[in-house]
């Protein structure tokens, strides 16, 4: 297809694109018919999964759900009952979930995305009504907890079961309590949320958004209290019921403090020979963490002599490309309210920009920790004021200097979904190390906005500014320097169409040094076009065909990078999932780089890249995953096979493989990478789990073993054992001798007042 022909694709693209906007437009049904008023009661009821206590009996009740899938707008096949209480202290909900058969229910780990898969109930808190931001809190027939903090609706995750998105906090872990059991007709579940857990307003009588949801994993069915089109999840607040009537909410002091102590030893082998000792190391260590609310909105964290030895090891990836990868965020202080913080363009289809990336702090570009002596944050809300602020010491290591890093954000919500703020960070040595002088500083500025003017429309986008020392400053009126950036997209979403159209420029000299950004000096086109129809035949629950193209240049225009996406997607009515795409790509390498030893050649590149890939339902106990990738590849070939296969064998072991190879034949020669990876989880309680995983990748050369052992004795409350062995293969006659190894046991308690 010719550059005119393509111009003209785009022109149609956005002529449809507009014209659809006012023709599918629907007005959002009123929400004030879900409304439910949770009972006060003097006497808590005791959580032990039987929902017999009379107490129950007098609390707010939800008996009629409405299904998403298969049927938007039909009855639940199952029927549900769920109970609201509330004392000073505590939101409590029981669940009683009938089933004509057994219920789905293998996983008792916590926050595994597996318990999304099976039978589950869901629940979602916008404690303070912005129709944007919310507590979710998910539980399943043996009682496995998952907690989600969701900002901006989710904006970005394509299912409830995607999470890619940094609008979603997986990673949060809110104290909160529960207890089920499954029974001849069904299952029962009884949870506790203490108020402390939660940020509200200060107001006698609350009123909170809330949505209930109920999986029913053999079906494949969802069913809300408060529907919501097929086109959301229940991430989407705005379409949530109100939960009214609670008064005299007491959150004590409001204060917690959890002291932690850490002991453990490690073990360095010397690079260059081995079995030969660089160093042994005896670590012992304590310090503490702080949460304080200065008021019903705001909250404050202080971490002094931080320690991340319990954080997860990060998983492999195989980098072929001359961009950076990314690695999500992992470490417990970062990553409460940590949507707060967003800035950027990441979402499920891409990520091009991210103007904070946590990431940045107290990590080294090769994820080795570096020391934090300490650090504060206060986030949280005053009325329609979203207020961020962070601040964090590094030490000096690796040759490096102590580094301070500040980061603020403040935004102003408008209308039902609408918000525009500004955000500021600074980055600066602190100290001389060597050849450092301790003057170096980056800083960026940048502004960004949200405007939803209709409920299946948004546009958002930021314009960011960057300032670092240059040693020589460019000439006046010299070409390619420039340190600003900005993006924009305008999203349309409804039940059938998903059609986008998004642009980015980024200087040359654009350079957020605190956040996460592959590439400067370009400027990208992007449109989509999907369709989701459902045939209603051989199973097939929707369809997903989608075109999209983009398009790069440098910062004079010229051509850099095209694609082309054609895509076929099959989503089946047992949640099983069909796949199939090409790209047609273009790419021009201005600078010979190598991959694997193997040297390409600057030039023009044009090549095709198909992938086909079948995913059984992930809530059955045996699942499995298969993916093929033949394509051309710089000049050569190359093919890529996935595969995955997982077992839930009780509801308290699980395993999963992986399996992952690239053959890549080039014109100056061949290379091919594995990497493999094994998960092991044992649920020994819902409070008492061991996770380990063993990967390989030929690419590092490296065979790496993490087992980590958390016992969660009070909420909030935990004892982690955590052992981590790194080997590598790399003298002739050696097999994986080891390199690194460690052994660490973290203790922390909560005090809450």
């Amino acid at each position: 297809m010719t550059i005119q022909n393509r111009a003209g694709f785009v022109a149609a693209l956005a002529l449809l694109l507009f014209t659809l906007v006012p023709a599918s437009a629907r007005a959002q049904t009123s929400r004030d018919q879900y409304r439910v008023r949770a009972m006060s009661t003097q006497t808590p009821p005791v959580l032990d999964g039987y929902l017999e206590e009379e107490v129950w009996g007098r609390g707010g009740l939800i008996d009629e759900l409405i299904q998403q899938e298969p049927v938007e707008g039909a009855p639940a096949t199952e029927r549900t009952e769920i109970h609201l209480l509330y004392d000073a202290q505590t939101l409590y909900v029981g669940v009683r979930a009938w089933d004509s058969a057994r219920p789905v229910a293998t996983e008792m780990r916590r926050d595994s995305d597996q318990i999304l898969a099976e039978d589950n109930i869901q629940i979602i808190l916008d404690t303070f009504k912005d129709s944007r931001s919310g507590y979710m809190f998910v539980t399943n027939p043996l009682g496995a907890q998952l907690d989600l903090q969701i900002f901006n609706e989710g904006e970005g995750a394509t299912t409830a079961l995607s999470l890619p998105t940094s609008n979603i906090n997986k990673d949060w872990d809110g104290v909160w309590y529960t207890a089920a059991r499954v029974v001849d007709d069904g299952w029962i579940a009884e949870i506790a949320i203490p108020m402390v857990t939660l940020r509200f307003p200060a107001s006698t009588t609350q009123e909170w958004g809330m949505n209930l949801l109920r999986n029913i994993g053999r079906k494949n069915e969802q069913v809300f209290w408060a529907p919501i089109t097929k086109e959301f999840t229940i991430h989407r607040v705005s379409m949530a019921g109100t939960l009214e009537g609670m008064q005299g909410l007491n959150r004590g002091m409001d204060l917690r403090v959890t002291p932690f102590v850490t002991g453990g030893a490690s073990s360095v082998l010397d690079q260059s020979t081995p079995d030969v000792v660089e160093a042994n190391d005896l670590q012992g260590d304590f310090g503490v963490d702080l949460k304080y609310g200065i008021t019903a909105g705001i909250n404050l964290d202080v971490t002094i002599n931080t320690d991340f030895a319990q954080a997860e090891v990060d998983d492999e990836q195989v980098n072929l490309t001359r961009f950076p990868l990314f690695f999500p965020e992992k470490r417990d202080f970062f990553l409460e309210n940590s949507g707060q913080f967003n800035t950027g363009s990441a979402t499920a289809f891409g990520r091009y920009a991210d103007m904070f990336f946590s990431r940045r702090i107290g990590l080294s570009e090769r994820g080795e920790e570096v020391p934090i002596i300490g650090g504060a944050r206060m986030t949280g809300k005053i009325g329609r004021n979203d207020i961020a602020i962070m601040d964090v010491q590094t030490n000096e290591a690796f040759g490096n200097s102590a580094e301070n890093f500040l980061v603020a954000k403040y935004s102003r919500n408008f209308w039902s979904r609408s918000r525009v703020g500004g955000m500021f960070i600074n980055k600066a040595q602190t100290n001389y190390v060597g050849d450092i002088d301790g003057s170096h500083y980056n800083r960026t500025y940048a502004i960004d906005a949200l405007v939803a003017p209709h409920p299946n429309f948004t546009v958002q986008g930021f314009l960011a500014k960057t300032e670092t020392p240059v040693d020589t400053p460019p000439p006046a009126g010299a070409e390619g320097y420039g340190e600003v950036g900005s993006y924009v997209n305008a999203t349309w979403l409804d039940t059938d169409w998903r059609i986008y159209g998004e642009y980015v420029d980024f200087e040359n000299d654009f350079n957020p040094e605190v956040g996460f950004l592959p590439r400067t000096g370009i400027r990208t086109t992007k449109l989509h076009l999907e369709r989701n129809p459902r045939p209603g035949f051989l199973g097939i629950r929707v369809l997903s065909p989608m075109i999209n193209w983009t398009y790069t240049t440098d910062q004079t225009g010229r051509r850099l990078a095209d694609r082309w996406h054609y895509m076929m997607g099959a989503r089946f009515q047992n949640g099983a999932f069909f796949n199939i795409w090409y790209n047609d790509n273009f790419d021009r390498v201005d600078e010979d780089f190598t991959l694997r030893g193997v040297s390409i050649p600057a030039g023009d590149y044009e090549f095709g890249e198909w992938r086909i890939s079948f995913d059984s339902n992930p809530s059955r106990r045996w699942y499995y995953g298969l993916m093929w990738a033949p394509q051309d590849f710089y000049g050569g070939d190359r093919q890529d096979l996935q595969l995955r296969l997982g077992a839930r064998i009780t509801d308290r072991l699980s395993t999963e493989a992986s399996y992952t190879r690239n053959d890549v034949s080039l014109p100056r020669g061949d290379f091919d990478v594995d990497l493999a990876a094994l998960r092991v989880d044992l649920a020994l309680s819902p409070t008492m789990s061991l996770r380990s995983i063993t990967q390989y990748n030929s690419q590092s050369e490296q065979f790496g073993t993490a087992a980590r052992f958390r016992w969660t004795y009070e909420p909030g409350s935990d004892i982690y054992i955590v052992y981590d062995e790194l080997r590598r293969d790399r003298f002739e006659g050696t097999t994986f001798f080891y390199r690194e190894r460690s052994l660490i046991i973290k203790a922390t308690f909560l005090v809450t007042r």
